[in-house]
């Protein structure tokens, strides 16, 4: 007979192979409709909002990241049991690579074992789990992008974020200022379809500090693409990571005046 123990380690197993393969459906399976998640960079409330934290995170995981259960405990009583997991959660290259925490709250709904919390984390101080947390950061403004979403374009965007934009004037305050940017941008290209990448992007973190810097490429519809220079600097607040301040450049000319987005790297 399969002991409770036993049903709960199976569940979580197979939710790990599914965040793995990317498995929407899978992961979210085993969930209650009121799942509270303290994710990494957030809070999460219902099922919903927990369902629409995986895509972003795929994508990140698409990259060559791992995720795969290296300890995991469980403890079950009558109708509540919780569980506690490690998970190596970097390149798959790198073994060394950050250590996700993650513990489970579980309850018996109906006769049938769901997951109503979820706590994941990174130790603070962990260098190689904070480059991780940066990586999503651009990762979710891709998925933005794709979407033509300004509020998830915006998410992770300080308030009183200072950015030096390609475009007049020499620096926009605020982040109203960079979501008009965002704006006019998005409706420049009007139904053709618009993604954002960062290729060879570099990331550098220290204690409460992050900078990233590379090239950004931009592509609209099927022929339209353009490569701009960026360097973005990242504050820790409140438990996320939050861009203070950006620099977006393309190269210039002083001679003839004329700025070239057409240059490939």
């Amino acid at each position: 007979m399969i002991t409770d123990e036993q049903h709960i380690r199976t569940l979580i197993e197979r939710w790990a192979a599914a965040v793995r393969a990317g498995d929407l459906d899978g992961v979210v399976a085993d969930h209650a409709d009121d799942i509270v998640m303290h994710d990494v960079p957030e809070n999460l409330h219902g099922i919903e909002a927990y369902r629409k934290a995986w895509p972003p995170f795929f994508d990140w995981l698409a990259q060559g990241v791992a995720f795969d259960v290296e300890s995991l405990d469980v403890t079950a009583g009558a109708d509540v049991a919780f569980a506690h997991a490690l998970l190596r959660c970097g390149p798959v290259a790198d073994d060394r690579g950050a250590r996700l925490r993650i513990t489970f709250g579980l309850r018996k709904d109906g006769g049938r074992w769901v997951v109503a919390h979820e706590h994941h984390s990174f130790p603070i101080g962990d260098q190689g789990a904070a480059e991780a947390e940066v990586r999503q950061v651009h990762e979710r403004w891709h998925a933005g992008t794709a979407a033509k979403d300004l509020d998830g374009m915006l998410a992770a965007i300080a308030a009183d974020v200072v950015s030096y934009e390609q475009e007049a004037p020499l620096q926009h305050v605020g982040v109203d200022a960079v979501r008009q940017v965002c704006a006019r941008g998005l409706a420049a290209a009007g139904d053709a379809p618009v993604t954002l990448s960062n290729p060879g992007l570099k990331v550098l973190v220290r204690e409460g500090l992050a900078v990233s810097w590379g090239l950004d490429l931009v592509r609209v519809g099927a022929s339209g693409e353009s490569w701009s220079r960026g360097t973005r600097v990242f504050e820790r607040r409140g438990g996320k990571w939050v861009m203070v301040h950006q620099h977006l450049s393309v190269p210039y000319d002083p001679a003839t005046g004329e700025a070239r987005t057409d240059l490939r790297p």
